[in-house]
């Protein structure tokens, strides 16, 4: 910005005055092509974040898109995965070095070393400043089997950040200090709905995936419908196991039991909305997304106790908890809660409240904080850099 100074002796003198430079981040992780956790709390960090004018902020997805028929290839097996690794990593090497800060997302196993690995390694490799946000309840397994090759990869990042306190503790005992951000949702989307007397509606929003444990959700349900034939379950997702879900419910003699399939996000409010208690029965897991929707919802939850989830959900307070694996104990929980419409609306009152926990407005400061902390430098703080040709951030890096 050029401003004029009038001097009576010279007259009108130009002055520059250097503007501060918005911090660049570049957000690594699935898009919403690949529905899950993850995508879903990356498309909503990134939004979030390019409202704010101090920042330019861009989503660089871990599984892009070739261009036009070459788009073929990413359909055949195996070729896939090939196709799909390589252009990921020459994006990287294209976009890494035009942003401060690198916000790597991360799973476990394999996908660590298929996405957050190459991106970590191409950071370090441009001296771009990194943040591991490490976000799978397999942490502990994924640490302990994979620790020589995967602990030399998490030492090179500046800062690792988790969604709770569980993670937190699983990082302390390999030696690493990580810093805690839960999950957000807007209370605005999930819409609260009091249930003074809950009917036997109920809903499951989880991958069908062996860790989730949905088969869990569908023997406890079998219990259920046996003391009220007239309940449903809607399931919402897909995965690997649907074929093998479909075929159990069948064989459980199920009735009313619906395989949504998948569905984006932002319709997920409407399946919150129709349903009167949550199932949710994992095996493994950190801090579900889902659970924070069905609070902001009203909608009381049976949980096991999987992970991070006794930090969230308080047994008999904020849902009822059950042991991992324990099917009869879950259908005795959701009897429970639809004979007892006192509790179930206690419940769902007081999880409610727990929201406030899990807003932007919440988590806001602290991933400015992170930013900037990786940064070197204040939000108000002068950068010489040119903006002349500078790429604006506010957008989807898709090839």
């Amino acid at each position: 910005m050029i401003e004029e100074d009038s001097q009576p002796e010279t007259g009108v003198v130009p002055r520059i005055v250097l503007e501060p430079r918005p911090l660049r981040v570049l957000i690594v992780a699935p898009s919403l092509e690949i529905l899950g956790g993850q995508a879903v709390q990356a498309d909503r960090l990134l939004k979030q974040l390019s409202k704010i004018s101090s920042l330019e902020v861009s989503l660089l997805p871990v599984n892009p898109h070739l261009p036009g028929p070459l788009r073929l290839l990413q359909k055949v097996k195996y070729l896939r995965t090939f196709v799909t690794s390589l252009l990921y990593l020459i994006t990287l090497f294209r976009w890494v070095p035009r942003y401060d800060v690198i916000h790597i997302f991360s799973a476990s196993y394999f996908s660590f070393l298929l996405a957050p690995a190459p991106a970590i390694l191409v950071a370090r490799f441009y001296g771009r400043k990194t943040l591991l946000n490490y976000r799978s309840g397999e942490a502990e397994d994924h640490l302990r089997r994979a620790r020589k090759i995967v602990l030399p990869i998490i030492r090179l990042v500046d800062k690792i950040v988790v969604p709770s306190e569980y993670l937190v503790e699983v990082f302390r005992r390999y030696g690493f200090s990580s810093y805690p951000i839960p999950n957000f949702v807007d209370p605005g989307i999930f819409r609260f709905r009091s249930r003074t007397n809950p009917q036997p509606r109920f809903l499951s929003n989880r991958s069908f995936e062996p860790s989730y444990n949905v088969e869990c959700t569908l023997r406890s349900f079998a219990m259920i419908q046996r003391r009220f034939p007239e309940a449903s379950l809607t399931l919402v997702g897909d995965g690997s196991q649907r074929a093998e879900l479909e075929a159990l419910a069948n064989e459980l003699g199920l009735r009313r039991v619906f395989f949504a399939g998948r569905v984006q996000p932002s319709k997920m409010s409407e399946f919150y909305e129709k349903a009167d208690i949550y199932l949710n029965s994992p095996d493994i897991d950190n801090m579900p997304t889902s659970l924070i929707e069905a609070f902001a919802s009203g909608i009381p939850i049976v949980t096991t106790d999987a992970g991070g989830i006794p930090l969230i959900v308080k047994d008999g307070e904020t849902g009822l908890v059950s042991p991992r694996g324990d099917c009869e104990a879950m259908a005795r929980s959701a009897i429970r809660l639809i004979e007892d419409p006192d509790l179930a609306f206690s419940i769902a009152q007081k999880a409610w409240q727990q929201c406030q926990k899990y807003t932007w407005q919440t988590v806001e400061a602290k991933w400015l904080g992170v930013y900037y902390e990786l940064a070197g430098r204040t939000s108000s703080e002068p950068d010489c850099d040119s903006a002349v040709g500078r790429h604006n951030g506010r957008e989807s890096l898709r090839s």
